[in-house]
C-alpha cells in the first residue's frame, strides 16, 4: 500500500506545479494584453477638438473682364478708308474710330433731296392750283423720309466710340469691307473700361446653387506671381450652361481692387466663402464617420480608453467640421485609419491600420453616451 502512495503523491505534486504555472502564465497573459492595448491606444492617431471659425468655401477657374464693354460696328457698308485709332489707345466719347469711302452714301443723299424738293414744288404747284393735293403730301412724306435714311448712311461711314474706354481690338483693316464676319460678339472696334474690372467663372451645379449675390470672394491670379485680392459676387446666371455634358452656371464676382498688372484675359481661381461660423466646437473632419445621417466619433480618454459618441455636426467646412452637441472643445479623439478590429475578454484591441502600434478605429470601447 506504501508503495501504490508514493506514486500518487507524485502525481499530485506534479499537478500542483502545473496549477501555479498556469496561474502564473495566465497573469502574464493578461498583463501582456494590458500592455499591448495601452500601447496600441498611446499609438494611435488623435486630433484635439478646438474652438475657432469653421468656413466652407467653392472654388471654380475663371478669367479677367471688363465691367464695362462695347462694340463700335458700321451701320454702312463701304470700303475702309481711315483707322485713326489702334488697340492700346484710351479715347473718349465720340472720338472717331474708322471711315468708309461715302462716296456711294453721298450720292444716295443728293438724290433723295432731290426728289424731297420736287415733291415740295409738286405740293405747291397743286395748292395754287385748288386741286386735290393729298398724292403730292403722300410724295413729300416719302421724300423726306428717304432724306432721313439717306442722311444717316453718310453718318455711318463715320464710326464713333460709344463710350470712353481703350481699345481692345480692331477687327478690320485698311481697305477691307466694313462688315465683320465670324464672330456676332465682336465690332469692327471694341472697347473696354479697364478701369473698371470683374471676374467670370464657371462653377458646377452642385457649388453654384450655394452661391448668391453679397457673399465674399477671393481671387488668385495664375500668371502673376503673388497676385491675390478679394471681390464680392455680384450675379449668378440664372440658366446653366452644358458642354460636352458638363453642367455649370456663371458667375460674375466684382474686382474693386484689381493688383498690379491685371488684364482682361487672365485666368484665376475664384473661392468664393459659401459658409462661416465663428466660435464654434470644430474638429477635423477626418475624425467625424459618417453613415447616412448618423455622424460618430470615438474620444480617446487620459487612460487610453476609446468611446464612440455620436455627435451633432453643424457646417462642414473645407478642412473642419462645426460640432453643434456630444464633443467638448480640449478632448481628443481618434482619426480612424483601419475598419478592422479584434477583442478579447479583457480589454479592445486594435487591428494594425494606426501609425505607430494600430489603435483600435471606431466600434468597441465603453459605450456611447
Amino acid at each position: 500500500m506504501n508503495a501504490l502512495r508514493r506514486p500518487s503523491t507524485a502525481v499530485n505534486a506534479l499537478l500542483a506545479l502545473l496549477i501555479v504555472g498556469a496561474g502564473f502564465w495566465g497573469r502574464a497573459l493578461l498583463r501582456d494584453t494590458s500592455e499591448t492595448t495601452r500601447a496600441s491606444a498611446s499609438g494611435v492617431r488623435t486630433v484635439v477638438a478646438t474652438q475657432g471659425t469653421v468656413t466652407r468655401t467653392v472654388s471654380a477657374d475663371g478669367a479677367v473682364a471688363s465691367a464695362s464693354t462695347a462694340t463700335a460696328t458700321f451701320t454702312t457698308a463701304g470700303t475702309v478708308t481711315a483707322i485713326p485709332v489702334k488697340v492700346g489707345q484710351t479715347v473718349s466719347a465720340g472720338t472717331l474710330l474708322a471711315k468708309v469711302d461715302p462716296t456711294a452714301a453721298q450720292r444716295d443723299l443728293d438724290l433723295a433731296e432731290a426728289n424731297l424738293e420736287a415733291a415740295r414744288d409738286a405740293l405747291d404747284r397743286a395748292e395754287d392750283a385748288g386741286t386735290d393735293t393729298d398724292n403730292a403730301s403722300h410724295a413729300v412724306t416719302e421724300a423726306k423720309l428717304a432724306v432721313d435714311e439717306a442722311e444717316a448712311a453718310v453718318a455711318g461711314t463715320r464710326l464713333i466710340a460709344p463710350m470712353a474706354g481703350t481699345v481692345v481690338a480692331v477687327n478690320g483693316s485698311l481697305g477691307g469691307s466694313s462688315a465683320v464676319t465670324g464672330d456676332a460678339t465682336k465690332g469692327f472696334v471694341d472697347l473696354a473700361d479697364l478701369t473698371k474690372l470683374q471676374i467670370t467663372a464657371a462653377f458646377s451645379e452642385a457649388d453654384a446653387t450655394e452661391l448668391k449675390a453679397g457673399q465674399s470672394a477671393t481671387i488668385v491670379w495664375n500668371a502673376l506671381q503673388n497676385a491675390e485680392t478679394t471681390g464680392e459676387v455680384v450675379a449668378v446666371d440664372p440658366t446653366a450652361t452644358t458642354e460636352n455634358s458638363v453642367v455649370t452656371y456663371g458667375v460674375t464676382v466684382s474686382l474693386p481692387n484689381p493688383p498690379d498688372g491685371a488684364k482682361p484675359g487672365q485666368t484665376v481661381t475664384v473661392s468664393v466663402v459659401t459658409g462661416s461660423v465663428e466660435k464654434a466646437v470644430m474638429i477635423n473632419s477626418a475624425a467625424v464617420t459618417t453613415a447616412g445621417n448618423r455622424h460618430t466619433v470615438t474620444v480617446l480618454d487620459s487612460a487610453g480608453r476609446q468611446e464612440i459618441r455620436q455627435v451633432q455636426v453643424g457646417l462642414e467646412g473645407d478642412d473642419a467640421a462645426q460640432i453643434t452637441s456630444g464633443l467638448a472643445s480640449g478632448e481628443r479623439v481618434v482619426v480612424p485609419t483601419s475598419t478592422t478590429a479584434t477583442t478579447t475578454t479583457t480589454n479592445l484591441r486594435g487591428g494594425n491600420g494606426f501609425p505607430g502600434g494600430g489603435g483600435a478605429p471606431p466600434g468597441g470601447g465603453n459605450g456611447g453616451r
